[in-house]
């Protein structure tokens, strides 16, 4: 990439990825297929028999929904699931195949659109019972639906108390099926006793539901209640299928699950997704400037300045500032030399001159042998890898390499 824009233009079209108004500057997000793939693949191996539904909402963990999917499709993942109905439809129109699962209950306004992409959807409420099996009346069509269990998430979902009469109603329904029931693990990710024992109970609750439900003749195809803590840090959670998400971005949410995941002895999950740019502007400066708004560091001493064209609407918080971000320009560690802006940053190269524009730049990913992950981002920010991954702002082009065979 150290040919410019015109390098960046070229990488741009082989990807497929047009260059629009607002995509003509040199920063990307490259997102690693072959990763994704490699991460399906030892998730799937890990949780057998199990079946791994490969979680690619909020489009793809900020990678790019419909490439994930097929990518994790070609690594053993055997379902999908998203968030919204717009986004499933989004998968169709890629020409993504398999079930894909909404992992909540959709407005009456969306049912016929879920229905005509053949999505599966999720149902805690007999409202959802009796719009889907009028869709499906209508249509003709029959439609396997999950129902959703509230055992401690307290988002969405029925209580256990409800949920017989519910799966019974969907049970009465001739052209709806019964093919899964679920629940949702929120603290399996957790590394006290509090939290073992919160996520053990609530598989108790769970199993408890589930034998109740057996007894009277109405067993769901497929249960499920991992994500991707569950999936590692609790086996007995894994039941029928696991929901991985964050796992399958190569990345794991926790030092209790890595420890777990550390013991399964599985291979290394790869992250996906690296951020870069290129420098765009060099100039140096006195020691003592105080470069960008705020002016609130001094240079501690006559530095050369790089300007790269990528900021907070990009995803880089302004908050990065404070706790001393460095990014990678030439394989070493360079700080900002002063407050992250809407379209750029300013790094502080001391007393290198050889950095030029056109040199790459890494916001997250490897370059040389320095590596800068999101849960470093994370570390800085006091947040989590999935809002860091999510963050990264829908200006920036997704640059697909690796892909799988077609």
């Amino acid at each position: 990439m150290g040919d410019g824009a015109a390098g960046l233009t070229r990488t741009l079209h082989d990807a497929g990825v047009t260059m629009a108004q607002g995509r003509s500057r040199p920063a990307w997000a490259e997102i690693d297929l072959a990763a994704i793939t490699h991460n399906a693949f030892v998730l799937a191996q890990l949780v057998r028999p199990a079946q791994l539904c490969a979680v690619v909402k909020a489009h793809g963990y900020g990678h790019g929904g419909p490439v994930v999917a097929k990518a994790a499709l070609a690594g053993g993942a055997r379902a999908l699931a998203v968030a919204l109905v717009d986004e499933g439809v989004e998968l169709r129109q890629h020409d993504v195949p398999g079930p894909i699962l909404l992992l909540s209950e959709c407005g009456a306004d969306a049912v016929d659109t879920a229905m005509a992409h053949g999505l599966t959807p999720t149902l805690y409420s007999l409202e959802g019972v009796a719009l889907f099996a009028q869709a499906a009346r209508t249509l003709g069509q029959r439609t396997a639906v999950h129902v959703k269990v509230d055992t401690g998430m307290h988002r969405v979902g029925a209580p256990p108390s409800e949920v017989p009469a519910l799966v019974q109603a969907v049970t009465d329904e001739p052209l709806l099926r019964l093919e899964g029931l679920w629940t949702h693990l929120p603290v399996a990710d957790g590394e006290s006793e509090d939290d073992r024992a919160y996520t053990l109970g609530q598989l108790d609750m769970f199993d408890l539901l589930v034998a109740g439900l057996a007894r009277e003749g109405m067993a769901a195809e497929i249960l499920h209640a991992a994500n991707t803590a569950g999936s590692v840090a609790f086996p007995t959670s894994r039941y029928d299928m696991v929901r991985c998400g964050i796992g399958l971005y190569g990345h794991l949410p926790g030092a209790a699950v890595t420890a777990a995941f550390d013991d399964a002895g599985a291979p290394t999950l790869v992250p996906a997704m690296s951020l870069k740019a290129q420098v765009v502007s060099v100039r140096t400066l006195e020691a003592g400037e105080r470069p960008s708004y705020g002016r609130l560091r001094p240079l501690p001493r006559r530095s050369l300045v790089a300007t790269v064209p990528i900021g907070y609407a990009d995803g880089v918080p302004r908050a990065l500032f404070a706790p001393g971000y460095a990014v990678l320009i030439g394989g070493v560690r360079r700080p900002l030399a002063g407050m992250v802006t809407m379209d750029q940053i300013m790094v502080d190269c001391g007393e290198d001159t050889s950095v030029a524009p056109g040199d790459e730049v890494v916001l997250l990913g490897r370059q040389g042998d320095q590596v800068i992950t999101a849960d470093d981002w994370a570390a800085l920010l006091g947040t989590i890898s999935y809002e860091v991954l999510c963050g990264v702002g829908p200006r920036m082009p997704r640059i697909p390499v690796n892909a799988p065979p077609a």
